[in-house]
């Protein structure tokens, strides 16, 4: 059996900021480029292995359920994917295509409202945006969706993480 958990995220040419401070009177400033957004949904294991994609468009159930069923094609047991209330997650359409993931071994499993802490998910976010992207990777909208797509394709590789301790 494999165990993946499932989340959307995005980041911006805005900067993340998780936290911070200054001297009073102190300016501090990042460059950034404006306006530029890359939506992530990605499923990572407790062995770091990650399955996602990347897409400047809208994230809809429609582009969840197709990558999905492609991740559904390439199981060679019972995988259960853990997964929040988020309506992408719990539209029709999802609904429909459970069945036939079901039948390759797919099975989805929602947690609690109100639980993104079980969502070990959650934890590739905060590490992504807050260890492996560097300020610098906010100057330009190139930069930036490159930073991702290296932080993603080192999961496992070249990025661990080690979810028994927070991050």
């Amino acid at each position: 059996m494999d165990l993946y958990f499932g989340d959307g995220s995005f980041t911006c040419t805005e900067g993340y900021v998780p936290y911070g401070w200054q001297f009073p009177g102190e300016s501090i400033t990042i460059p950034s480029d404006r306006g530029a957004r890359l939506n992530i949904w990605g499923m990572i294991d407790y062995n770091s292995r990650y399955h996602g994609f990347c897409s400047t468009e809208s994230m809809t159930s429609e582009r969840i359920a197709d990558f999905l069923d492609k991740f559904s094609l390439t199981i060679r047991k019972d995988t259960f994917i853990v997964l929040d209330n988020a309506k992408v997650h719990r539209s029709k359409y999802m609904k429909e295509m459970r069945k036939i993931w079901e039948k390759r071994g797919l099975f989805l499993f929602f947690l609690p409202p109100y639980s993104p802490h079980l969502n070990i998910a959650e934890t590739l976010w905060r590490m992504l945006k807050g260890q492996w992207i560097q300020p610098a990777d906010y100057v330009s909208t190139d930069n930036l969706f490159y930073a991702v797509n290296r932080g993603l394709a080192g999961l496992g590789k070249s990025h661990f993480i080690n979810f028994s301790k927070r991050a």
